[in-house]
């Protein structure tokens, strides 16, 4: 069987935090908006954020192909042409064989200027489209347990830690 070429995600642009423009000035809600990346000949953006100037929400869903050699997709804020924010997002996050096929992960990661200072933070949720056959996904051999508690009381659910890059 041939290997594709590329798989399907569905991202989500949840909101944003702390986003200013020219390092103090609060970004506003009616020029706004997100550009997801997944290589340079693909992309989708965004409508306009509403609700609050400088933490703008979307809660808007981008489907899109992400090519099998894709090591990190690109998250851009932008504010009319320019670009005011921007984190790369490894693709490992989301997709990196220790996850079930079609699982959903919400994660939030620190976006950073053209200069590199920090600008704010995005909040998203990316699924990656499996082929329906309930397998989990390259390295994952083993079903999923819950993990110790506080305690001796065993948790029902999945501890899942939130990537959030930074700089030394």
């Amino acid at each position: 069987m041939e290997k594709p070429s590329s798989k399907t995600i569905e991202i989500t642009i949840i909101s944003a935090e702390g986003l200013l423009i020219n390092k103090k000035q609060p970004a506003k809600k009616t020029n706004l908006f997100i550009t997801v990346k997944t290589d340079p000949f693909n992309s989708r953006s965004t409508g306009l954020g509403h609700e609050g100037g400088s933490s703008p929400a979307w809660n808007e869903k981008l489907v899109m192909e992400l090519p099998v050699h894709a090591r990190f997709i690109t998250v851009e804020a932008r504010s009319a042409s320019r670009i005011i924010a921007t984190a790369n997002i490894p693709v490992s996050d989301f997709a990196g064989g220790h996850l079930p096929e079609n699982y959903l992960s919400f994660l939030s990661y620190r976006l950073r200027d053209a200069s590199g200072e920090k600008n704010g933070i995005i909040n998203l949720s990316v699924k990656v489209n499996g082929t329906g056959n309930g397998r989990c996904a390259a390295s994952c051999s083993r079903q999923w347990m819950g993990v110790q508690a506080v305690g001796n009381k065993v948790s029902g659910g999945i501890v899942t830690g939130i990537p959030a890059a930074y700089r030394y």
